[in-house]
């Protein structure tokens, strides 16, 4: 097992937290994560899968460790963030990864997957959407907030930025709450206090409406590109239900697909089975 690294990294005035694992020489999986997470969200996997693979995750402007920029420094769209972290791959000399995308993470991997098809050498998507169709019913407030951005909608979803709220988004749909670690959401609590914080995250989702819009080409790009693409999803996400999950098979010919049942945050619960998966995943698909 290699020891995990704690760096940072300056990408055009923003230093970029981000965990570092195993030999620079093995395969590399970058590791991107959700809302409201950051790279904790990847401590398993970090620990677990570096004794045969090269494993980066940062955190995002204003997730985590990472700067946090008032949204008059740096603009919180989806678009600027996937520009941030493509100028933090460039920076780290990588030119070959797979892609593991939770959530967030799939609106800004499949920007770079988009923009250097010929860099990624796989795609692993764990509750990652590309399709309408695995839009839940917990987007209800979201969607009003894209129809009609006011005081009226940003009210209706301050309380998820609430403890307990947050708490719900590692919990939901889980066999046991018991078997999600607590410090997860506490620390994305913490977080959630820093000022800006409420209206970086509803300039973001507000903004997500733009990734819908992009759909159609990332599914393109599934088809055009049939990357090895592993699925592990958790089925009771009631922002990403299992019906995202299915949608892959209409565009890549092989799909590796998993379902685990548990809810968002499906490493907390299901950790041990999805890395297994991974492992024998990539194993099979590297190219080194």
């Amino acid at each position: 097992m290699n020891q995990i690294q704690y760096k940072t990294l300056n990408v055009n005035g923003v230093n970029i937290a981000y965990r570092e694992a195993g030999n620079v020489e093995n395969a590399t999986i970058l590791l991107l994560h959700g809302y409201p997470a950051s790279s904790h969200q990847y401590r398993k996997v970090l620990t677990h899968l570096s004794d045969e693979f090269h494993l980066i995750a940062p955190d995002y402007p204003g997730f985590g460790n990472s700067d946090f920029p008032s949204p008059d420094e740096y603009t919180y769209t989806f678009d600027h963030l996937a520009a941030t972290i493509q100028s933090f791959i460039a920076l780290k000399g990588l030119t070959s990864y797979a892609l593991m995308m939770q959530d967030y993470g799939a609106p800004i991997g499949f920007r770079i997957a988009t923009a250097h098809p010929e860099q990624v050498t796989a795609i692993i998507t764990q509750n990652g959407n590309a399709y309408e169709e695995g839009m839940g019913e917990a987007w209800q407030g979201i969607k009003d907030l894209w129809d009609h951005r006011n005081e009226q909608t940003e009210q209706a979803l301050l309380p998820a930025f609430t403890l307990e709220g947050l708490k719900w988004q590692y919990t939901h749909g889980t066999r046991n709450p018991e078997h999600v670690n607590p410090d997860a959401w506490h620390l994305d609590y913490l977080r959630m206090l820093r000022p800006h914080a409420h209206q970086m995250n509803l300039d973001l989702w507000y903004d997500y409406q733009h990734n819908v819009s992009l759909y159609p080409q990332w599914q393109q790009y599934l088809r055009d590109h049939q990357p090895p693409l592993l699925v592990v999803w958790g089925k009771n996400d009631e922002y990403f239900p299992e019906r995202g999950a299915q949608a892959y098979k209409k565009d890549v010919k092989q799909v590796n697909y998993h379902v685990y049942d548990t809810g968002h945050f499906a490493l907390e619960e299901d950790g041990e089975a999805i890395i297994a998966q991974i492992r024998a995943f990539m194993k099979k698909h590297s190219n080194r």
